[in-house]
């Protein structure tokens, strides 16, 4: 955690002049930090990057991320966090800006927002207390804030029926840094996942390795719903697959080849994490 709070204190109260009274927060609940594990950063793993930087950061310092691409200066993710945090970090280095996450309410072993990545770092419970909140995503201009004693937006959340299931998601900003090991409870990630060295570099570094039990599809299964993401979408899962089935270690090997557009990757990727899971039953009647 940065050694002056005052960036992000002033960020947390500027959402909190505007956040909605209420919600009932369960003892359970968790932030969780999605990405793709084995996607290239500068050469490096992400997963490898986090653990050898000792951090997750944001797109700011990363110059990458599994949504939008707008973290510059005057770019749509900047202007939209001067104003939700009142401007507390415009004239601040790119270190210190927050990371984004979401908020893991219902035990689901595979996290909370699985459309950032079929891994993640669930945190430590006392992140919450320097989190903000929105609902829905930031891309969607969202009216709903919250911080971790103003949570009325989970009312909302849990009322609301979304027809995409990879949109169910309350988003979350953690402020003042996120170390690692150190704010990390577990890095929970995909059976398929065989990097065996960097598992064995987390271990050394105390992290606790859970597996969530998977995602798998069948390529006959994105051949079928080819209105989800396009047939140009469904064109890259037939190169990506192997033997008819893709999963996230299969997509990664494709990603940082490099050989199929980033943007259908990702989109092949979707596929994967709505259709290749199990739901809860209460997020699937949604």
């Amino acid at each position: 955690m940065d050694s002056n709070p005052a960036p992000w204190s002033d960020a947390i109260a500027a959402v909190a002049e505007r956040a909605k009274p209420g919600g009932r927060l369960p003892s359970s609940a968790r932030l969780a930090l999605h990405f793709h594990p084995d996607s290239d950063v500068r050469g490096r793993a992400v997963l490898r990057g986090i653990l050898e930087d000792g951090a997750y950061t944001s797109q700011f310092v990363t110059g990458t991320s599994n949504g939008g691409l707008t973290a510059v200066p005057g770019g749509d993710r900047w202007n939209w966090e001067s104003r939700l945090f009142g401007g507390a970090y415009d004239a601040h280095p790119a270190e210190l800006r927050p990371a984004y996450g979401a908020l893991l309410l219902d035990d689901d072993p595979y996290g909370a927002a699985p459309r950032f990545g079929s891994a993640f770092l669930r945190l430590r419970p006392e992140a919450i207390g320097r989190a903000t909140f929105v609902y829905p995503d930031s891309a969607f201009d969202p009216e709903l804030f919250g911080v971790g004693d103003r949570l009325g937006l989970i009312d909302d959340y849990l009322g609301d029926e979304v027809d995409e299931l990879l949109n169910r998601y309350i988003e979350a900003q953690v402020h003042g840094g996120v170390s690692v090991p150190g704010d990390v409870e577990a890095l929970v990630i995909d059976p398929s996942f065989d990097d065996d060295e960097t598992l064995r570099l987390a271990e050394a570094l105390g992290l606790v390795v859970e597996r969530h039990p998977g995602y798998r599809l069948d390529l006959a299964l994105v051949e079928a719903n080819p209105e989800y993401r396009g047939t140009d979408a469904v064109e890259a899962a037939r190169a990506i697959a192997v033997d008819g089935v893709l999963t996230p270690a299969v997509l990664g090997r494709a990603r940082s080849a490099g050989r199929i557009d980033s943007q259908l990757v990702k989109y092949v990727w979707h596929h994967l994490a709505r259709f290749g899971r199990e739901w809860p039953q209460a997020a699937a009647a949604a």
